[in-house]
C-alpha cells in the first residue's frame, strides 16, 4: 500500500464516526487536533461523500496533508441538497476554513441605496448598513450607477437634503424651501407641499427601475400622460411623454437580448490555471443584461470547475437577489433542485449570452493580470512559462526553447537555421545558420536529421546547457527525423520535442497519432507561431544571401584563369559583382595581380559591348 493511502486511513475515533454518518443530504464539517476548522463541505450522501476522503489516494498534495490533519468530522443534516449548498456557503463566509476557496473582490463595489426614512432618499453608497434600508447592486462601475441615478433624478423629483422630515418637524414649519424646489428637482416635501404617498408612488417607480423591471413604470408614465391629455393639460401631459422617452434612451443603451429570453443567470469560468480561477455572473431581467460581475476564486484543493461554478453560483444568486430559474452555465454542477435548473447551451442566443459571459471573464483576467506585470514584470514570464508547461504537457519549465526549420531552392543551396526564445522572448544573438553538407536535393527530413545531430553533438561536446524544449517547424515526418538524432546523441527524453504544422497549427508529439490543438487565443501558440515567424525570417534571409552569392561566384568563374580563391578574395573586398565591374585594372591588379586584373576587365567589357 502507497504511503498516501497509509496517511488516510481514520483511527478508532474517525471510524465510528465515519460508520455512523447518515446517507442524506447535509454539510460536513472538517477540525483538527486543536478544534481549528479545516474545510465545510455539502454532500448529497453525506457518508459517501465523507468516506471518500479516507478511501483512495488523492494526487493533490493540498488534499493529502489536510486528510492527515483531520481529528474531528463534524455535520449537519439539512432537507434537500440545495439546503446545503446555502448553508454550506453561509459557513464558510462566516469562519473562512484555511481549505476552502475563496472569492476575492479587488473593491468595495457601489449600490444603490433606497434609505429606510420618511421621504426615501435615494443615493450610491460603498458601505451596507443593516438599518432596514433597501440596496441594489452591487455594480461594476460608478458610471453604471451614474446612469442610473441619472434617468430616476430626471424621472422623479426626489429630496437629496439629509433633513429628518418627521410629522411633526413639517406640521411645526421648521423648514423651508430650498434652491432644488425652485428649479424644479424637488417638490418640498419638507413644507407639505408633497404628500408621503405621492412621493412613495416614485419611489416604487425607483424599485420597479432597480430591479429591471421598466415595463410597468412605461405603462404607468403613458397613462398619466393620456389621463392629462384627455383633459387638456398639455403642459402636463408633456412632462410625463419626456420622462418616458428618457426612459426609452436609458432602455436603448441596455444590452437586450433575445425576448424569448427573459429572467436567467449566467456564469462563466476560466480554470486552466494551477491556483486561481476566473468568473463572469451577468443577471438577466426581462430579457436585459442589468448585472454583471467578475471575480477571481483561488483555489485550495484543485477544485473542478463544477465545485468552483455552484459556490460562486450561491453567493451571486444571494448577493444579487437572483430568483432565476434558469441558469446559463459550461459544464453543470452535479445538484439537483426545485429552484432552477442548469441550461448548456450550444448554439442560439443563449450561446452567445455564455460567450458574452466569458469575453468579460478574459477581460477581466486580462486586466488583473496586466495590473500584477506592471508591479513586478518578472510575474508575467513565471505565469507564461507556467502556462506553456502546463498546455504542452512539458516536465519542466521551457526557459529556452530552440526552433528550427529548413529552406531550399529546386534543391540548390539547402540551409536550415534555428532561433531561440529564453523566458518567452527572442534572444537573437543566439540564433543560428546551417549549411547543409551531407544531403543532395531536397530532402527537407534527411536536413532536419543532419542540422539537428550537429547542434546537440556540438552543445554535448561544449558541454553547454541544453534546451528545455525543441520545435521543429514541420509535421511528422520532420519531426521523427529530429527524434531519430536525438537518439544517435542518447538524448531522447531528456529534451522535450515537438512538430507544428502549418495549415491547421497542429502540434505533434513523438509516438503520438493525436496531435494536440491549442487554442488559437491562447499566449502558448502565439509564442510557438512567433518561434516559427522568425526561424523562417531567419532562415529565408540567409538561403537569399547564399543563393545570390552563388549566382555571383558562377558568373566570375566564367572567367578564364579566375578560380574559387581569387573570387572570394574579390567578393571579400568589393561586397558585390556590381563593384567589381565597375573596378579599375590597378584597382584590381592590388587583388589579384596585373595578368588576372586585365582579364576580368576585358571579360566585363566585351559582355556589355555585346548587349
Amino acid at each position: 500500500m502507497e504511503e498516501s493511502q497509509l496517511t488516510s486511513l481514520p483511527d478508532n475515533k474517525l471510524s465510528a464516526i465515519l460508520s455512523s454518518l447518515p446517507e442524506e443530504p447535509g454539510v460536513y464539517q472538517f477540525f483538527d487536533k486543536e478544534e481549528r476548522l479545516l474545510y465545510v463541505g455539502k454532500a448529497k450522501n453525506l457518508k459517501k461523500r465523507v468516506s471518500s476522503y479516507f478511501n483512495k489516494v488523492h494526487e493533490n498534495n493540498r488534499l493529502r496533508v489536510m486528510v492527515r490533519q483531520i481529528a474531528d468530522i463534524r455535520f449537519i443534516v439539512v432537507n434537500s441538497e440545495f439546503d446545503a449548498l446555502l448553508l454550506e456557503n453561509t459557513l464558510i463566509k462566516k469562519h473562512q476554513p484555511r481549505y476552502n476557496i475563496s472569492l476575492r473582490d479587488d473593491k468595495t463595489y457601489p449600490w444603490i441605496v433606497i434609505k429606510k426614512e420618511r421621504f426615501p432618499r435615494v443615493y450610491y453608497t460603498r458601505k451596507l448598513i443593516h438599518d432596514g434600508s433597501e440596496y441594489f447592486g452591487p455594480y461594476a462601475s460608478v458610471t453604471m450607477i451614474n446612469t442610473l441615478l441619472d434617468l430616476i433624478y430626471d424621472l422623479f423629483q426626489l429630496r437629496n437634503c439629509g433633513l429628518v422630515l418627521s410629522e411633526e418637524n413639517i406640521k411645526a414649519k421648521k423648514f423651508r424651501t430650498c434652491i432644488e424646489y425652485d428649479v424644479g428637482n424637488c417638490k418640498a416635501p419638507c413644507v407639505g407641499y408633497q404628500s408621503v404617498e405621492n412621493y412613495n408612488e416614485s419611489i416604487e417607480q425607483i424599485r420597479s427601475i432597480l430591479k429591471g423591471n421598466i415595463a410597468p413604470v412605461m405603462e404607468y408614465l403613458k397613462q398619466n400622460m393620456q389621463y392629462h391629455a384627455a383633459r387638456f393639460e398639455y403642459e402636463q401631459a408633456q412632462q410625463y411623454k419626456d420622462k418616458i422617452q428618457s426612459l426609452e434612451r436609458f432602455q436603448s443603451k441596455s444590452l437586450v437580448v433575445h425576448p424569448s429570453i427573459r429572467d436567467v443567470d449566467v456564469l462563466s469560468i476560466l480554470n486552466d490555471a494551477p491556483d486561481i480561477a476566473y468568473l463572469n455572473y451577468l443577471k438577466v431581467v426581462n430579457g436585459a443584461i442589468i448585472q454583471s460581475h467578475s471575480f477571481e476564486i483561488r483555489k485550495k484543493l484543485n477544485e473542478k470547475s463544477e465545485d468552483l461554478l455552484i459556490q460562486a453560483l450561491t453567493e451571486m444568486r444571494q448577493r444579487y437577489k437572483s430568483t432565476a430559474a434558469e441558469i446559463i452555465v459550461p459544464v453543470a454542477p452535479d445538484i439537483q433542485t426545485e429552484y432552477f435548473q442548469f441550461i448548456i447551451p450550444k448554439i442560439g442566443d443563449k450561446k452567445h449570452l455564455l460567450d458574452l459571459s466569458l469575453k468579460n471573464a478574459f477581460h477581466y483576467r486580462k486586466e488583473k493580470l496586466d495590473r500584477m506585470e506592471k508591479l513586478d514584470p518578472s510575474q508575467r514570464t513565471k505565469r507564461l512559462l507556467l502556462q506553456m508547461q502546463k498546455d504542452l504537457r512539458l516536465s519542466e519549465l521551457p526557459h529556452r526553447i530552440e526552433c528550427f526549420d529548413n529552406s531550399n531552392f529546386q534543391g540548390d543551396y539547402p540551409v536550415a537555421a534555428m532561433s531561440v526564445f529564453i523566458d518567452g522572448k527572442p534572444a537573437k544573438s543566439e540564433y543560428r545558420h546551417f549549411n547543409i553538407r551531407t544531403v543532395e536535393g531536397p530532402n527537407d527530413f534527411a536536413s532536419m536529421e543532419e542540422v539537428i545531430f550537429r547542434r546537440y553533438k556540438r552543445l554535448i561536446e561544449e558541454k553547454k546547457p541544453l534546451p528545455q524544449l525543441i520545435v521543429i517547424d514541420g509535421g511528422k515526418g520532420q519531426l521523427s527525423s529530429a527524434v531519430s538524432s536525438l537518439k544517435s546523441l542518447g538524448l531522447h527524453g531528456k529534451i522535450a520535442i515537438i512538430g507544428i504544422a502549418k495549415k491547421l497549427e497542429e502540434i505533434f508529439y513523438p509516438q503520438d497519432p493525436i496531435p494536440l490543438f491549442l487554442d488559437k487565443r491562447s499566449e502558448t501558440l502565439r509564442i510557438i507561431q512567433r518561434l516559427r515567424d522568425e526561424v523562417h525570417r531567419f532562415g529565408i534571409e540567409h538561403h537569399r544571401n547564399r543563393r545570390s552569392k552563388g549566382v555571383m561566384k558562377s558568373e566570375l568563374l566564367h572567367i578564364n584563369g579566375v578560380g574559387p580563391a581569387t573570387t572570394e578574395v574579390l567578393l571579400r573586398h568589393f561586397k558585390s559583382v556590381k563593384k567589381i565591374k565597375q573596378a579599375t585594372e590597378e584597382e584590381l591588379a592590388e587583388l589579384t595581380g596585373r595578368d588576372k586584373a586585365r582579364k576580368i576587365v576585358q571579360y566585363f567589357n566585351s559582355n556589355q559591348s555585346s548587349r
